[in-house]
């Protein structure tokens, strides 16, 4: 692929608002269709199956999901690369970047789907899943984690063009995942009644189908650098800067993701009415969410173009706007979850004993939605200038010291709501919060000292 001018976004001159927000726009929609694909799953097995099923699809696709970020995070040390390479301009570079990801991913996807696939029982078994959803919840982990390549191939993708300044490609390649993955859900699950498993298969080959065609639209993209098949290889040197970047991202991603499995397993423990209730109020976490997540994504990439350039002073102004949008969107949403709670989770569910489960739990993730607008950007931010490391260590201590502890203790006492188990959660944000704060203005300190000293 030739190097031929370009519509990609330059995040590192020019106004800071206006790109970023053009930026953050699709990301958003992609990740609204991302909430729909994965919310399609819940919401026709929840109308069409029993509570069993909805648990089953539940805590099989929190199990995928855990996988999915770990890929995400690693994926993200491409991104991060990719944009400093960018905005260091050094374009030679960046197509090297991108074959060393792809080789690197491709080893990536054969140890995942060898490893979930073997293992697909064990987990189902790990999370508590309830007996009436056992069963199918292993079936569901199975029939996803044989569609794993093309899991982490979207991913891949998705993170290399967001690194570029592309969030539109992205964006075109979840709406063809979410338009089929729709049609198959309706096929398998209310014409054919395979339940769980056919909203499993439906995942499956929409993402295969969506990856399929992407590669096709991806042949005829404009790069602002050249590719082609001779930087299809393993650059050593790149490979080992994007583990070091991504790894830390990946492993944080993968122990908060565990955190959530683990209250899931402790919740499964309340019943399967609990479990599914948690498992309706995580679906819709995923759209109340998506502001704050997707200025994250965005983050990144604008931070780590302005950070190769050495354009600091542009990038925490970036972070700060950030903040100021997402809080904004984060009050209606809030306000909405807390106080009408069940005309969200009546979307997906019938029975009148999970939608109010599902309620109680979301009022937790109403009060988080707001907290989380500081959080993501922060981290996105420190991300963006290859501080992974620290994010991965303020997630951990999030989810271990407070969030899984906090959840374990309150389901111990009697009578105890969902809304109080998920009190752990923004209990946990408020935590993480004051440590970048700290973080942030040790690093100030830091870097002031060391400018007085070199003058």
């Amino acid at each position: 692929m030739e190097h031929k001018k370009h519509k990609n976004l330059l995040f590192t001159e020019g106004p800071i608002l206006s790109p970023l927000l053009q930026f953050a726009l699709p990301v958003l929609l992609a990740l609204l269709l991302q909430a729909m694909y994965g919310g399609t799953d819940l919401l026709i097995v929840g109308q069409f199956s029993s509570a069993g099923e909805v648990s089953a699809v539940s805590t099989g696709s929190q199990v995928m999901h855990s996988v999915t970020s770990v890929i995400t995070g690693l994926a993200m040390g491409a991104t991060i690369l990719l944009g400093q390479k960018i905005g260091q301009k050094r374009e030679s570079e960046a197509g090297d970047v991108i074959g060393s990801s792809i080789c690197m991913f491709a080893v990536v996807a054969v140890l995942v789907t060898a490893a979930m696939a073997g293992g697909a029982g064990s987990l189902a078994r790990i999370m508590h899943a309830p007996a009436p959803a056992f069963d199918s919840t292993t079936l569901y982990i199975r029939i996803c984690s044989a569609g794993s390549v093309f899991i982490i191939a979207y991913n891949v993708l998705g993170s290399i063009f967001r690194g570029i300044g592309d969030s539109k490609t992205p964006l075109l390649a979840v709406f063809i995942a979410c338009v089929f993955n729709i049609l198959g859900d309706l096929l398998f699950v209310a014409v054919f009644h395979m339940a769980a498993a056919g909203a499993a298969l439906a995942t499956v080959l929409a993402q295969g189908i969506s990856v399929v065609l992407s590669l096709v639209i991806i042949r005829k993209k404009e790069l602002p650098f050249t590719f082609g098949r001779t930087n299809i290889r393993f650059h050593r040197q790149l490979v080992g800067k994007i583990l070091s970047l991504g790894f830390p991202i990946a492993l944080q991603d993968f122990l908060v993701s565990v955190s959530f499995l683990a209250i899931i397993a402790i919740i499964n423990g309340l019943g399967v009415i609990a479990s599914a209730g948690v498992g309706v109020a995580e679906k819709l976490c995923t759209f109340i969410l998506m502001m704050p997540s997707a200025f994250s994504q965005s983050m990144s990439a604008f931070v780590a173009q302005n950070y190769g350039a050495g354009k600091m002073d542009r990038a925490k102004r970036g972070m700060v706007y950030g903040m100021a949008v997402s809080f904004g969107f984060g009050l209606l949403l809030s306000y909405v979850s807390f106080f009408h709670g069940t005309l969200l989770t009546g979307i997906f569910a019938q029975e009148e004993a999970i939608i109010l489960a599902a309620a109680d739990y979301l009022r937790a993730y109403a009060i988080d939605t707001l907290l989380v607008s500081f959080l993501f950007c922060f981290t996105g931010y420190f991300n963006g200038c290859g501080r992974t490391t620290f994010v991965m260590l303020e997630g951990i201590m999030g989810a271990f010291c407070v969030r899984i502890p906090v959840s374990y203790l309150m389901s111990r006492r009697p009578g105890v709501s969902l809304f109080q188990v998920g009190l752990a959660i923004p209990l946990s944000t408020v935590v993480q919060i004051i440590v970048c704060i700290l973080y942030f203005i040790r690093s100030e300190k830091k870097k002031a000292g060391t400018t007085h000293i070199t003058r």
